[in-house]
């Protein structure tokens, strides 16, 4: 017999809108006492003495016009040069990547295969090399093309693995935060991140950090025990996922910072927004309830807090389903009103208020520079944009094509701390 048989249209809709109703309710409220942690820092012992070595590896196809200035910076890292090496995967170069990158000191390795594309497959080719040298490393760092890296990284990975550490997630700054209204925007959302989700997860002490693509530093005896695998169009969300079912938590360095390149363009962040949700929802297809049976099972909140990540797309379109049945005045009667069960609608009201000042509260504890307080004018565009991408993402979700992002912005970290200084004084 059909559970649903005996109900009218009306009572059907209603048991489907109380469901959807408490979902968002509880997740507002989740994220809203997550996000209370990321208002301050937890004061942290680091050990200063380096012990540790490091792979560092940099995985580039076509990045001529900027992987000069990266190698060059990490070469003078503050950090013992015995201890670190800097590899370049030239993954299916066709321009000057490879000559660039071993001019400017990196022992470069070039790999051509066309039906393995993408980040993943480079990382894990790089790793089976890395792992038959002579020289073994204790942790592999991983960056991207256009990044810049702030002197001290290699000396807080260093302190976090010394502190028994097995996966560290470095603070993902912006290297072009000013270029235009979109990097503008775009910057906004990773400090938010940086603060609000990432800090605030780290500070509880109980949940577990998620690698962020790029400023990720890996142990090694991990990478060898469990292997890479992630080969996904998000293989950083992947990995920390897989890393979490096998009990391995990665946690956060605020004070470890990459300046990383945002697209110039509204439809640049549009296809690279796609990819990252298409690669979420591929994930959490995955991961989502194996990591639920996991929490309850043992009992411990950082697995359900990975799922409630992973289940971020499906809000959304959750959300947008209900906000879309309250623009038909005819349907609002006809379900009960959860949301004013549990506070009135002033209460509501006063919650929305506190979390639109949220990014100005991630902005001014993290002292970003005056100037990029102007995007928070169009920062609700770039948010409500994620609508359509995400229901793109969940559609295309079966479709693993990478896309590549063409990087441009050529300067050097002195420019960009330099910029800093300015912005600030």
């Amino acid at each position: 017999m059909d559970l649903f048989s005996g109900l009218s249209v009306t009572q059907l809709f209603n048991v489907i809108m109380i469901p959807v109703q408490v979902i968002i309710i509880f997740l507002t409220f989740y994220y809203f006492i997550l996000s209370l942690f990321g208002l301050f820092r937890r004061r942290e012992d680091k050990i200063l003495t380096p012990e540790k070595s490091f792979a560092v590896v940099v995985a580039a196809h076509n990045e001529e016009a900027v992987i000069g200035p990266l190698v060059e910076n990490l070469r003078m890292l503050d950090y013992p040069k015995k201890l670190f090496d800097i590899f370049v995967v030239a993954d299916n170069c066709t321009d000057k990547t490879a000559l660039i990158a071993r001019n400017a000191g990196a022992i470069v390795h070039r790999r051509f295969n066309t039906e393995k594309r993408g980040k993943g497959y480079a990382l894990e080719w790089m790793f089976h090399r890395l792992f038959k040298m002579e020289r073994q490393y204790d942790a592999i760092v991983i960056f991207d093309a256009d990044n810049l890296v702030k002197n001290n990284f290699l000396f807080e990975m260093n302190s976090k693995l010394c502190q028994g550490h097995k996966i560290v997630q470095c603070y993902l700054d912006s290297k072009n935060p000013m270029d235009t209204w979109v990097t503008n925007t775009f910057s906004i959302a990773f400090w938010v991140t940086n603060r609000l989700l990432q800090l605030a997860r780290y500070n509880t002490g109980r949940l577990s950090n998620v690698l962020g693509g790029t400023g990720m530093c890996i142990s090694t005896d991990v990478l060898r025990e469990f292997g890479w695998g992630a080969t996904s169009l998000t293989e950083d969300l992947e990995f920390s996922m897989k890393a979490l079912t096998h009990g391995i938590k990665t946690t956060w360095a605020h004070d470890a910072v990459v300046y990383d390149e945002k697209p110039l363009t509204f439809m640049q962040s549009w296809y690279q927004r796609k990819r990252w949700a298409q690669g979420q929802v591929d994930v959490a297809g995955r991961y989502f309830f194996p990591l639920i049976l996991k929490g309850i099972r043992e009992r411990k909140i950082m697995y359900f807090d990975a799922a409630i990540h992973l289940f971020q797309p499906a809000l959304v379109m959750i959300a947008t389903f209900f906000m879309m049945t309250n623009f038909i005045s005819a349907l609002q009667s006809s379900y009960t009103h959860v949301f004013t069960l549990v506070m009135p609608w002033t209460g509501w009201q006063i919650l929305s208020s506190i979390q639109y000042l949220y990014p100005v509260a991630a902005l001014a504890l993290d002292r970003i520079p005056w100037k990029a307080y102007v995007g928070l004018i169009l920062y609700p565009i770039f948010i409500y944009s994620w609508i359509p991408i995400v229901f793109l993402g969940f559609i295309n979700r079966k479709d693993k094509q990478w896309s590549h992002t063409k990087h441009t912005r050529s300067i050097n970290i002195e420019d960009v701390v330099k910029q800093k200084k300015v912005s600030t004084s």
